[in-house]
């Protein structure tokens, strides 16, 4: 498994952990909707960078980083949207955006040094 110490580890399970605070601001009626999804979008994220270590494969390593990246992009835009209708305030959605931007830096490197 990938190390606890990784950064990427670090931040991304952080972010996750944030998330799951988050939502607790959220209506009910959102529980089955956007709740739910953002929820899923940002374990996918720690998940598939799990996932892809494990394989052991540079290539299938970078192939689940990308699937992390595009999980990350979904979190970012439904935190983003949270914050639109007002289901977060200011303070809650600058402090998750700017970790969930922290995670893109790294895992863009990662990505990007693989090839």
């Amino acid at each position: 498994m990938i190390s606890k110490t990784n950064p990427l580890y670090i931040k991304s399970d952080l972010l996750l952990k944030e998330i799951y605070i988050l939502v607790n601001s959220f209506p009910k009626y959102e529980m089955y909707g956007a709740t739910s999804q953002i929820r899923r979008s940002a374990l996918s994220i720690i998940l598939n960078i799990i996932e892809g270590f494990a394989r052991q494969s540079p290539g299938e390593y970078r192939r689940f980083l990308l699937i992390s990246f595009g999980s990350l992009k979904e979190t970012q835009y439904l935190i983003e949207f949270a914050k639109d209708q007002n289901y977060i305030d200011e303070v809650s959605y600058l402090k998750t955006y700017k970790l969930s931007e922290e995670v893109s830096k790294i895992l863009w490197s990662i990505i990007h040094s693989k090839n």
